[in-house]
């Protein structure tokens, strides 16, 4: 995968406890940003993916097996 580099502006204390955070997982704060940005665009492409899945499902509609038929009363559903 091509990389580009990249300038980013992060508060001081920030950068300084991503630093030690990075030596605590033995690896480069370059690499434990770019682990980060992958993940939070895995689980944005997974959540576009699922809610396409969902609203193609609601516009089929479901088959509530009463072949277009309502063959109930409102009163017999909410008997009291």
């Amino acid at each position: 995968m091509e990389k580009q580099n990249v300038t980013i502006s992060v508060p001081k204390d920030v950068l300084k406890k991503a630093k030690h955070i990075a030596v605590n997982r033995q690896t480069s704060l370059s690499r434990l940003l770019a682990e980060t940005l992958e993940d939070i665009v895995e689980k944005d492409d997974a959540y576009s993916k699922a809610k396409d899945r969902q609203l193609a499902a609601m516009k089929k509609g479901f088959d509530l097996g009463v072949k277009g038929e309502i063959v109930w009363k409102r009163e017999d559903l909410h008997a009291r």
